[in-house]
């Protein structure tokens, strides 16, 4: 498939609004692909390059985009930026510069969808003092080979934002579609596998192949998500529940085979290094090969310390053994997803709690079983009075569901609602705050992933905060208006807020009354932020309680 016609159908999928028409014009496509073709399209139209569950970044900055679309346009940089805060949309900008530039090359080789996969796969595999020319070079050739539709699609993967209105629900559907096949299978074996490429791959070959899937050690899966809830409304609704405490740390899976462990965070990035003690005692606790689900705390004096101490471990790359020294670290296990060669996903929850009780000799986290609230409501305050944040409520006949954000799991914290959202952009500080970044516009997300405006927020925020987010945004600023800053959305705020309104003066239709920063979430991806749909469930739930 050349790039052209991929970018072709990506304009046309931009202009949908209807989620059944996307669903059909992307399987009417799937079928054409070859079997090298299909994975790479399957990934690129949700504006992702690499699995979920592999390790490969491209790491592509604003500004190396910029520098290599001056060079290839005939423009300045400062040019460059220019177009960029015209339009508010890199894509627009590189689509209008290419199609105005002064000379046109001679030897220009059509882009294909195979041959654009394997220059962003040089760009991640590109490390050493070099890796930025290399890179700025494989990014030339690439917008020098572009047409001016080509180089829309083309910088934003590059950015990874494609910005399209994909998500993985109607690639699902359309993978089930052009092959014939359950669309429950389809996500099921996205949930063990964590590629919709590779599934698409399967579903070619029928329903069995979907069925023969399993978890594999070192191939992390999306973790199991909880929404907020009651005791007393899991109680009545299921009975006999388990409840845990709620930590205040940051989430794990713990792979193991034989001698040889790794860890990632609830992003999937790996964080073995980082962490050098807590894999030790954790391999030593098991014999078996495993893949664990848990929750790391930092401890002092045998209390929980909180949540930032336990990023700054995880962060650490260097001085690793110092920082060991400062931080302790104790992971507590509470599923357990792979034994043996087995998957266990789909056992009950009270079923994969007996396995890990058997094959963990230490650090399976507390957990109390029983049908009664006011039982139920004194682990609670126990929870908190030990420094925790609450309490998880888990139905026990329910399997794992990677990456789902089901009823299944809930999470009781006092009073204070909080929500994550998406930063997509910022105001320059006043004063002594000038040089900084003073206010944070929010955002929510929809089915698609497009992300709406749901307010701004700037209180809670110290000189200490406002200095570290700085850092970790200045290079992800896209366009610059005055004090207004457009930021490519990487970044996880959580927000507390005293009630959420609706508001015509956001595109989520919604706002948060008296937001205040809580804290910044490394630990969480954009793709995880609040969606429209649960802000009008918070919205109806008010109500309800008034």
């Amino acid at each position: 498939m050349k790039f052209a016609a991929f970018s072709q159908v990506c304009e046309q999928l931009e202009g949908m609004s209807g989620r059944l028409e996307m669903i059909d014009l992307i399987a009417s496509i799937l079928p054409s692909l070859s079997d090298e073709e299909l994975p790479v399209f399957v990934r690129f139209v949700m504006g992702r390059v690499f699995p979920d569950w592999s390790p490969q970044k491209l790491g592509i900055g604003p500004n190396l985009l910029y520098e290599a679309i001056g060079y290839v346009a005939g423009r300045k940089k400062a040019e460059v930026v220019t177009e960029v805060n015209r339009t508010g949309d890199v894509g627009g900008a590189v689509e209008h510069l290419l199609a105005t530039k002064s000379q046109t090359s001679f030897f220009v080789e059509p882009l294909t969808l195979c041959g654009v996969y394997a220059d962003f796969t040089r760009i991640a595999t590109t490390d050493g003092n070099r890796s930025q020319r290399e890179k700025l070079r494989v990014i030339k050739g690439l917008l020098g080979n572009a047409g001016p539709l080509e180089g829309r699609y083309l910088s934003r993967l590059l950015l990874e934002e494609l910005r399209i209105g994909v998500g993985e629900g109607n690639v699902r559907d359309a993978i089930a579609g052009a092959s014939g096949v359950n669309p429950a299978l389809v996500a099921h074996a996205h949930q063990a596998l964590n590629d919709l490429g590779e599934v698409a791959l399967l579903a070619r070959t029928g329903e069995a192949s979907l069925r023969d899937v399993h978890i594999a050690p070192f191939r992390p899966v999306k973790m199991m998500l909880a929404q907020q809830g009651t005791i007393s409304g899991m109680v009545e609704e299921h009975g006999s529940v388990a409840v845990e405490y709620k930590y205040d740390g940051t989430r794990f899976q713990f792979h193991k085979v034989g001698e040889e462990c790794r860890m990632y965070s609830r992003r999937l990035e790996e964080v073995t290094g980082a962490v050098p003690d807590v894999i030790e005692i954790l391999c030593k606790a098991t014999a078996h090969d495993v893949i664990l689900d848990g929750e790391v705390i930092a401890v002092k004096d045998g209390r929980p310390r909180p949540f930032q101490f336990v990023l700054r471990r995880f962060r650490r790359k260097h001085e690793v053994e110092a920082a060991m020294e400062k931080i302790e670290l104790v992971p507590n296990v509470f599923d357990i997803l792979y034994l043996d060669g087995e998957t266990l996903i789909d056992r009950p929850f009270s079923e994969r709690r007996a396995v890990l009780e058997t094959v963990l000799s230490e650090y399976v986290a507390p957990q109390w079983v029983s049908d009664e609230t006011k039982n139920l409501e004194s682990i609670y305050q126990e929870a908190l009075d030990a420094g925790h944040e609450g309490v998880m409520v888990k139905t026990r006949g329910a399997g794992y569901t990677p990456g789902v954000r089901g009823k299944n799991w809930i999470k009781v914290k006092p009073a204070v609602d909080t929500i994550d959202l998406a930063v997509v952009g910022a105001e320059w500080g006043e004063g002594r705050r000038a040089h900084l970044f003073g206010s944070f516009l929010l955002a929510c997300q929809d089915e698609g992933g497009d992300l709406f405006p749901i307010g701004k927020v700037a209180t809670g925020l110290s000189d200490n905060d406002l200095a570290f987010i700085y850092q970790h945004l200045k290079d992800l600023v896209v366009a610059e208006k005055g004090k207004e800053i457009v930021l490519e959305p990487k970044v996880v705020f959580e927000v507390g807020y005293a009630e959420v309104q609706k508001s015509p003066n956001y595109e989520s239709g919604y706002a948060l009354r008296f937001p205040r920063f809580v804290r910044m979430r490394d630990d969480k991806s954009v793709d995880e932020v609040e969606t429209v749909d649960r802000v009008a469930a918070r919205y109806e739930q008010q109500l309800k309680s008034l």
